[in-house]
């Protein structure tokens, strides 16, 4: 009945990837329809392939009676006899059915729903087939353009690479070899779209895995790739094992790995760094190829950062049009700073910073006094709040109090003193301020020696060695002990111990 069918059905599974179980299918449908279109049922209707697939027909399956009353599903024994002689009233027969019993219209109805099965298996085929393939690399050739989109061929359907997903350095012709990015599989009424890129991150991803075997086997593996399509990409990565340098293996002898990458990317630049656990090391690497000498953490919180670099490097960290630096905010996500040495005395900047910088440059600024009891380093929130709790607040405060003063607070342990006085003796400079200087004395205030002084509030002065308040009465420092003399500018006689 179907002359070449058996080639049909092979060019249908290589060319459109449709099963032959599939394609079998389809063919009895189509039979179907037609038989259901010229005879009002399919009931009796029987399709039966031969074993190569070569050839295909209809039957009617038909009772043997003697007097016909529905010819669609009998047929008088005279007549079945003469098809075959051993058959019997009561017997059914299969009665094979000739394409020329379907009338015109019958055949075109059915090859339109045959077509129309066709298309939507090849659809759904194609579909699943590039769906699982999304986030892939595939080759193509460029087959023709529209609209700055170009189409290209995929061997069984056509991708289209818009204008927004090409890199501006690239410029293709037709027949041009063009490697992509699977980048989204969708059905429409109007067939499938396969949608293409080379701006894509992943893009680079799959070319690295392609040029670097040790990414491959996730020997090395990237952390995050951030780019600007044709001009610049940074790429972080880190290695699994200790003897594998993952920068070096992205690079290759010679630079041999990262050439290649390069000429696939029509020679935009790479940035590959390495991943660090460490914020400010990971982004002084961010910033490369420019050399940053510090990083400071301005604000955790809000993840404010402020790198440090030498006059020399501050255009090379910031980029032309800052792009160094905006790529270098995205790969760390933090928002980052760059300033110079310079620029950064001139700063106002907060005290936690100011102190973080001290430890860097011990040498670019004073530190600030702190006051509270709070911004001592080292100390708990659990014993600023005990602290607070019982109305200290001020370093200066805590300062005077000694050990048995602080047992006498609430809630305080043993472990917490010990803490303290810790603390204020690893965070505290105590320096004792020196009190204003007392004016001479007017010659008719002093008294001679051994004359009796009126009943009143004795001239105080400064201890010569710690600073200490003394009067002329006393022969020893309270505070320091060191023996004391005083002279009179009228007389040469000593006041001694």
């Amino acid at each position: 009945m179907a002359s070449g069918l058996a080639d049909a059905i092979r060019n249908l599974v290589q060319e459109k990837g449709i099963s032959e179980d599939l394609v079998r299918k389809t063919i009895e449908d189509f039979l179907y329809a037609a038989y259901k279109r010229k005879f009002g049922t399919v009931e009796n209707a029987v399709v039966r392939f031969n074993d190569d697939f070569s050839n295909v027909s209809i039957f009617a399956r038909k009772s043997i009676v003697n007097e016909v009353e529905d010819p669609v599903y009998e047929i008088g024994i005279e007549d079945a006899l003469k098809l075959n002689d051993e058959c019997e009233l009561g017997d059914e027969l299969l009665i094979e059915i000739s394409p020329q019993d379907f009338d015109r219209g019958a055949v075109q109805s059915a090859k339109q729903k045959a077509r129309q099965t066709l298309r939507e298996i090849h659809k759904d085929t194609l579909y699943s087939e590039f769906k699982d393939k999304e986030g892939e690399m595939i080759i193509g050739y460029h087959q023709r353009e529209r609209n700055g989109n170009i189409f290209v061929d995929l061997g069984k359907i056509e991708g289209i690479l818009p204008k927004r997903f090409q890199s501006p350095r690239e410029s293709y012709r037709p027949n041009d070899r063009i490697k992509a990015l699977i980048y989204e599989v969708s059905k429409s009424p109007s067939g499938l779209q396969i949608i293409l890129s080379r701006t894509h991150t992943d893009f680079v991803k799959r070319i690295f895995e392609l040029e670097v075997p040790e990414i491959y086997d996730k020997t090395v593996e990237i952390f995050k790739i951030v780019r600007e399509p044709g001009y610049r990409t940074k790429i972080s990565v880190y290695s699994n094992r200790d003897d594998v340098d993952p920068v070096g293996a992205c690079v290759g002898i010679k630079g041999v790995r990262i050439q290649s990458i390069v000429r696939e990317l029509e020679g935009e630049k790479i940035d590959i760094l390495k991943y660090e656990n460490d914020q400010r090391e990971f982004i002084k690497n961010a910033l490369s190829p420019a050399e940053v000498e510090n990083v400071v953490i301005l604000d955790e919180a809000k993840r404010q950062a402020l790198a440090i670099v030498n006059e020399s490097q501050l255009s090379l960290a910031i980029g032309k049009r800052g792009l160094n630096v905006r790529l270098a905010n995205r790969l760390v996500d933090w928002n980052i700073d760059v300033k110079t040495i310079e620029q950064f005395e001139e700063m106002d900047i907060s005290l936690d910073s100011k102190r973080e910088l001290n430890a860097l440059f011990g040498d670019i600024e004073e530190e600030e006094e702190i006051t509270s009891i709070s911004e001592l380093p080292g100390i708990s929130e659990h014993l600023v709040k005990l602290l607070n709790d019982n109305d200290i607040t001020l370093i200066e405060t805590l300062v005077a109090m000694d050990k048995d003063d602080l047992a006498k607070l609430d809630g305080i342990t043993e472990e917490a003193i010990k803490s303290i006085q810790s603390i204020i003796a690893e965070s505290v400079d105590i320096i004792e301020e020196e009190e204003p200087e007392e004016p001479e004395p007017e010659p008719e205030n002093e008294v001679a020696e051994g004359a009796e002084q009126e009943e009143e509030e004795p001239e105080m002065y400064e201890c010569p060695e710690c600073g200490a308040p003394i009067s002329i009465e006393m022969t020893t420092c309270p505070n320091c002990g060191v023996g004391l003399r005083f002279e009179i500018e009228e007389s040469e006689e000593d006041i001694s111990e």
